[in-house]
């Protein structure tokens, strides 16, 4: 019998923690008017997930998305670790398949975790020898999670020592209104310093005094302390 979303969704009520859901809704700002309002929780430990994940290769695509609709978070993020398994087993036509559903669906992905243990794998991983144009699309977009998705997903670049789309796309970022998005571009540059810290400093030098503080605060954590103060002071 074919597992079903009604079915994993029965398994995970089965897990669920209601005092470590009171906890995840604090932790990810589910309030009114925060970033996170209204989402729900059932208390789940992510390496649950993971390792209920790697148990269910065999679930349709369509009741994967069915998952992803759901309105708590862990069966969301369930459904995106199994994406991410399929897409990785996968060849290229399945590839290509999850990559439209995923971006067909990211109404769906709609928290900074949910973005940040995907992006890559999925988004970053399909356009490494692409055309990077649909990051540049996203990154326009007036949903927050859309443009946390353009810029986390160059990590798959940045680990391959490609620098140019985190760079290009920080810079597009610079007068984006929310802070969790300062905090994913000054993230991603940190990681293009850790491998290229000249191509660090070239944006930096461009950039830093229209930075966002804490954008440049997240890019500057690996600096010497002296170097990082003359940054913060605009001393240079």
């Amino acid at each position: 019998m074919s597992v079903t979303a009604a079915m994993i969704i029965k398994n995970l009520e089965a897990l669920s923690n209601s005092g470590a859901a009171l906890f995840a809704q604090r932790f990810f700002k589910t309030g009114p008017g925060e970033n996170g309002e209204g989402d729900l929780f059932r208390g789940i430990r992510v390496p649950v997930l993971r390792k209920l994940s790697r148990t269910l290769d065999d679930t349709p695509l369509p009741e994967v998305i069915l998952l992803l609709a759901s309105a708590f978070h862990e069966d969301r993020l369930l459904a995106l670790l199994m994406l991410m398994r399929r897409f990785g087993q996968g060849d290229e036509s399945m590839r290509e398949h999850i990559y439209h559903l995923y971006l067909a669906n990211t109404r769906f992905i709609n928290n900074w975790d949910l973005v940040d243990v995907s992006a890559e794998h999925i988004v970053g991983s399909f356009l490494l020898h692409r055309p990077r144009k649909p990051l540049y699309l996203l990154a326009e977009s007036k949903t927050l999670w859309d443009r946390r998705i353009s810029i986390i997903s160059t990590f798959h670049f940045i680990r391959r020592a490609e620098f140019y789309d985190t760079l290009a796309l920080a810079e597009k970022l610079l007068q984006d209104p929310e802070e969790l998005m300062h905090k994913a571009a000054g993230w991603m540059l940190r990681e293009v310093g850790k491998r290229d810290m000249m191509a660090l400093e070239d944006f930096l030098l461009q950039h830093y005094r229209r930075m966002p503080r804490i954008m440049l605060r997240y890019a500057l954590e690996r600096f010497p302390e002296e170097r990082r103060q003359h940054y913060l002071k605009g001393v240079l």
